[in-house]
């Protein structure tokens, strides 16, 4: 978080009609701390922002640093709408574009609120009735020129679950998806906001309001396969696959999971969209049937290789994790091998967060306890104090000293086990 800067007696801004906009005033008329603070300059050249000593920044349209301070001034732009995709756009600034303009081709009106350097509030969109509404609403038609806009609602929508979309708003993201916009935007910036919402207090609604409008299937057509797919209720109360992803997923978030736990925990059933229907409401196999869905939607959004890889474990060993009480004392050193625990502690403990997030992750069930995690860490503190080195000294190596080894190591977990 960034303090509030003091901008309004800054001599470098002397004659100058500034405003602090976006995201920090919408904060803190909800009484948040803002994140960062950005400006904009109406009236006003690149040449006399360089004459005060502000850097450039911006390529596509004049954006400049604070000498002193850092913070982002940009001046009042207008855009207009050139090609398909968020990128076809060109933007233009001159002293003829004033504040309103500059704010009407923003996203949302609860985005689009200034303040001036007296403290005084300039609304032109109705975005403080949204706030005390709680309503998300888009500002202009000119929403639907900018896909990621519709990403950014269903992120918001994340970070303020008590907020509502308005019905026009998302009518207008379900046309955004029929007119094909959707389909130009770049993995990069799906993830971007993607993980964004995951790190946000209810995660679901971001996929949720994406599903509403159809973008879902455009982006995720493996996750959006889930709902329909049945379960046996006996486990599962909440029956739909789809949505028992959604409560892991926010049962994550609750227990204050890492990215690549919410990630790993949003992927982890994919494969029962790929059970035959033969088989439903069971879903036998679909831990390894899961994993080539995991690996296309890794690559397609190019997923950090670290998140990749927990988001595989998850998904081909969850099951055994939920039995780990019933595993022979082999079976469960041989997993912890396989999740790299001796080498990376740190991976075992995002493994057994994002298992007991599903077993949380049903309906009814948040509250359960979970006993495999705490076997298996106990477990794993077993199994690290076999040292290796007295197996080398008496002679062991290569392949011999990997299962001498874990047969050990197994024979601590057995010890534990009958106290």
């Amino acid at each position: 978080m960034t303090a509030r800067p003091d901008w309004a007696g800054d001599a470098r801004l002397d004659g100058l009609e500034v405003y602090r906009v976006g995201g920090a005033v919408r904060d803190e008329l909800l009484g948040l701390t803002p994140g960062e603070h950005d400006f904009v300059i109406v009236d006003s050249t690149p040449e006399d922002l360089h004459q005060r000593g502000f850097r450039p920044v911006g390529r596509d349209f004049p954006v400049f640093l604070h000498p002193d301070s850092g913070a982002e001034f940009a001046l009042a732009r207008t855009e207009r709408k050139t090609a398909p995709g968020y990128q076809g756009f060109v933007f233009h600034t001159g002293p003829e574009v004033g504040l309103e303009d500059d704010l009407k081709r923003r996203d949302l009106t609860v985005n689009a609120i200034a303040e001036d350097r007296q403290g005084r509030l300039i609304d032109p969109f109705g975005g403080r009735a949204d706030l005390e509404s709680r309503t998300l609403r888009h500002i202009s038609d000119a929403f639907r020129e900018d896909p990621v806009r519709l990403l950014r609602l269903a992120r918001f929508a994340t970070r303020f679950p008590d907020f509502r979309i308005a019905d026009e708003t998302l009518a207008l993201g379900c046309q955004m998806v029929a007119d094909g916009e959707v389909d130009h935007l770049v993995p990069e910036r799906v993830w971007q906001e993607m993980a964004r919402a995951l790190m946000h207090e209810q995660p679901s609604r971001f996929f949720l309001v994406l599903r509403e409008c159809g973008a879902l299937e455009r982006l995720l057509p493996e996750l959006q396969a889930l709902w329909g797919v049945p379960q046996v209720p006996e486990f599962h109360p909440e029956i739909d696959t789809g949505v028992h992803t959604m409560l892991v997923i926010d049962q994550a978030a609750a227990m204050g999971a890492s990215l690549a736990v919410r990630f790993a925990c949003l992927v982890h059933d994919l494969g029962k969209a790929l059970t035959p229907a033969a088989q439903l409401p069971k879903h036998h196999g679909h831990e390894q049937r899961g994993l080539a869905p995991v690996e296309q939607v890794c690559a397609r959004l190019k997923v950090p290789r670290e998140m990749r890889e927990l988001a595989l474990l998850v998904c081909r060993h969850h099951l055994v994790c939920h039995r780990a009480l019933e595993l022979r004392p082999s079976t469960v050193a041989r997993l912890l091998r396989r999740i790299d625990a001796y080498r990376r502690p740190e991976r075992l403990e995002g493994f057994l967060l994002a298992c007991e997030a599903d077993k949380r992750g049903r309906k009814g069930r948040a509250g359960v306890d979970y006993p495999p995690g705490r076997w298996l860490r106990r477990a794993f503190e077993a199994a690290r104090k076999v040292d290796p080195a007295t197996l080398v000294e008496a002679g062991y190596s290569g392949r011999e000293l990997g299962e001498r080894l874990e047969a050990a190591r197994a024979l601590a977990i057995a010890r534990i086990k009958d106290e």
